[in-house]
């Protein structure tokens, strides 16, 4: 038993990140989920399509997910500039969107760091953009492809836990684990899991199992966002808060003043959807 315990805890040193590289270029795991996780949407919104009579093509879900796509990636990094790192990109607003450091001579660094608040609000924009040009009822629209998000935000936390990064805080738990790149190399909490299991697994089943017995457009996505919020909130007492900023209000993280927020806005929802429809 001593032996798993040990070898489990161990477990992120002896995982690589890199899919394979060719020079400078690296295909790593954490891009590959961001491709699995939209392919998994995609493939059950479509068979919603199919099994549940929603009248909307192929190609609709087509053009959607790749405007979704652009609205994660943009909203997610313009939300870590803001919500989790704002001092710095304020004086290095290039890094934003470019990755090379320019304050000491020219560097390539890369670019790390994105909000999933940030990249909720992206997707809320884009969608409101795409239906109303598409000329698509909103609520019926985005009620058909939320029960499927969660199952592909999973593979978005697998990516984290493959890269070693979003770790928990210090625990004696024994399936705590130790990360290659916490540099005090303490027991820490695998958050990336417990986020992938309640915030994805868990998640995803409370919404396919209503999905058909909503009373109202707006009702699911209002369910997904207060679900995910408070998840969301409760797992953050087992994250490490991001070094720059720690604690913001007192003991709560920037991620759970973000998911207050945000259970918030869903409740707001479902009441406000709940009174049109009736």
């Amino acid at each position: 038993m001593k032996f798993l315990i040990n070898a489990w805890q161990q477990l992120p040193a002896h995982i690589s990140p890199i899919i394979f590289s060719i020079g400078p270029f690296q295909l790593r795991y954490y891009s590959l989920m961001y491709i699995v996780a939209f392919a998994i949407v995609y493939f059950l919104t479509l068979y919603r399509i199919k099994n549940e009579g929603y009248e909307y093509t192929t190609e609709t879900i087509q053009d959607y997910l790749v405007w979704a796509m652009f609205g994660v990636i943009i909203g997610g990094r313009l939300g870590y500039a803001l919500f989790y790192n704002f001092v710095y990109y304020l004086h290095h607003p290039l890094e934003i969107i470019l990755p090379f450091d320019f304050s000491h001579g020219f560097k390539f660094i890369g670019i790390s760091g994105m909000s999933y608040h940030g990249g909720l609000i992206g997707i809320v924009i884009v969608s409101i953009l795409f239906c109303r040009i598409h000329k698509i009822k909103l609520w019926n629209f985005v009620d058909l492809i939320c029960p499927a998000i969660p199952l592909g935000y999973t593979f978005g936390r697998i990516g984290n836990f493959i890269n070693g990064e979003l770790y928990g805080r210090v625990t004696t738990m024994p399936w705590g684990m130790y990360f290659p790149l916490d540099s005090t190399r303490s027991l820490r909490h695998p958050s990336q899991l417990y986020e992938a299991l309640f915030e994805g697994i868990v998640l995803f089943i409370l919404l396919w199992l209503i999905r058909k017995k909503k009373m109202f457009d707006g009702l699911l996505i209002g369910i997904y966002i207060v679900g995910y919020g408070f998840m969301r909130f409760f797992i953050e007492f087992f994250r490490e808060p991001d070094y720059q900023l720690g604690f913001v209000l007192g003991f709560m993280s920037m991620g759970q003043v973000l998911c207050l927020l945000m259970m918030m806005a869903g409740i707001t929802v479902i009441a406000w959807r709940k009174q049109v429809a009736t």
